[in-house]
């Protein structure tokens, strides 16, 4: 749980931009790839975690102005890209404009339990994390490359003049 605006704001501009990367690494074509018949594809992933944004953060009070949670997911990755960081950005300026570091601690009825907003932020950010995970499969088999979030992916490494690890 967050307990800090100043901690919140440091880890979402960090983790925003790995989300980014990947994003920036679509195609339109790939947002069609999926792990088989039945499964969510790229782009479904991709536009659950922009809309997620709002339909969490919008039980704690906060509107948003950058994304209809309920649009339909768009064919163009870089509408995905540019709408994702449109939301990530308003949430970091309407929690650091408008919350305290108490107000971290208020709660709000999410999902049949009451969380404080600072757990909230916890879980969209963790959330985000899981998706991003499925997210570097898809994209292999997409044929994309894959940008390392925490470190070299498998194709970066020869840009530290590394070899990547043994499989």
């Amino acid at each position: 749980m967050y307990r800090s605006i100043a901690d919140f704001k440091k880890f979402w501009s960090m983790e925003t931009e790995k989300t980014r990367k990947l994003f920036d690494a679509f195609t339109d074509q790939s947002l069609s790839q999926s792990v088989s018949d039945g499964h969510r594809t790229i782009g479904r992933i991709a536009w659950h975690i922009v809309t997620t944004i709002p339909e969490m953060c919008s039980r704690t009070g906060l509107t948003f102005k950058s994304v209809d949670m309920h649009a339909p997911v768009p064919t163009s990755a870089k509408e995905i890209a540019s709408t994702y960081q449109a939301a990530a950005d308003e949430l970091l300026a309407q929690v650091t404009s408008k919350w305290t570091d108490d107000t971290l601690h208020t709660k709000d009825e999410m999902y049949g339990e009451q969380w404080p907003k600072g757990e909230t932020l916890l879980v969209l950010q963790v959330h985000q994390t899981h998706h991003r995970g499925q997210l570097t499969v898809l994209m292999r088999q997409a044929g994309l490359k894959v940008p390392g979030p925490y470190g070299p992916s498998k194709e970066e490494w020869a840009a530290y003049g590394a070899p990547a690890p043994e499989i």
